[in-house]
């Protein structure tokens, strides 16, 4: 894919949504560390029902350490893997309250140091929370720069390092979260919605008139309509 369509496409996307923003629920840097670590392997949805309760009774890492193991995995327990992940946040608020001050740090080598956060974790809480203009990697972008001709590469890291080299500066900020909205629902997995999908003209996947094509198909049999036969 060539400069020109990497722009245009980013241009629509923040046409369609000048602020874009992180689904998850969160209301200081600390919460959405906490939030992404829970996160993993789990839905935005998920974690905001399990977060809204965990919040009202815990906000800082001093709170979540008075809360306790056995406490945080009940409150928790919904979520995938909810063992690990107590046991790494109770883990983490101690480290953040001994080497930190009990602030969430602003450096990526000091992220990563802490326990349960990798890469992918480290990058949304540089972007969202400090404003880096760093892109971070899930299912849906890998998926996305994939299919698209946008930035492919065979693992999240060469992704992450292509978006680096080819998405202009001034969409670097907020390519993380239109890419990652544009692959929960648009370009999804197994059912892509290309026939409404906004960059169509500019992707360069090879399946994408089939899908649309079929879309369109689908959609005349859900209302009813049969497509007409060619008489000539």
């Amino acid at each position: 894919m060539n400069r020109a369509k990497r722009i245009a496409i980013f241009e629509i996307l923040r046409e369609l949504n000048p602020r874009p923003a992180t689904e998850l629920t969160y209301g200081s840097p600390f919460e959405l560390l906490v939030a992404v670590m829970l996160s993993a392997q789990a839905t935005d949805v998920s974690v905001n029902k399990v977060s809204r309760h965990l919040f009202a009774v815990a906000k800082t890492p001093e709170a979540f350490v008075r809360l306790g193991l056995a406490r945080l995995r009940g409150m928790i327990r919904t979520i995938g893997l909810y063992n690990t992940k107590a046991a790494n946040l109770i883990h983490t608020c101690r480290i953040l309250i001994h080497e930190h001050g009990s602030r969430v740090p602003s450096d990526r080598h000091a992220l990563e140091r802490l326990p349960g956060v990798g890469r992918k974790t480290a990058n949304v809480v540089l972007n969202t929370a400090f404003g880096v203009p760093v892109i971070a990697v899930d299912t849906h972008i890998f998926r996305v720069a994939n299919r698209t001709g946008l930035a492919p590469g065979k693992n999240v890291r060469e992704v992450e390092e292509r978006l680096d080299r080819v998405v202009p500066d001034e969409f670097r900020k907020d390519a993380h979260h239109w890419l990652i909205l544009h692959g929960r629902y648009v370009c999804t997995a197994r059912s892509p919605k290309c026939a409404a999908c906004p960059i169509f003209a500019f992707c360069e996947w090879r399946g994408r008139h089939q899908a649309a094509a079929g879309e369109s198909r689908a959609g005349a049999r859900r209302s009813g309509d049969r497509p007409r036969r060619s008489v000539a």
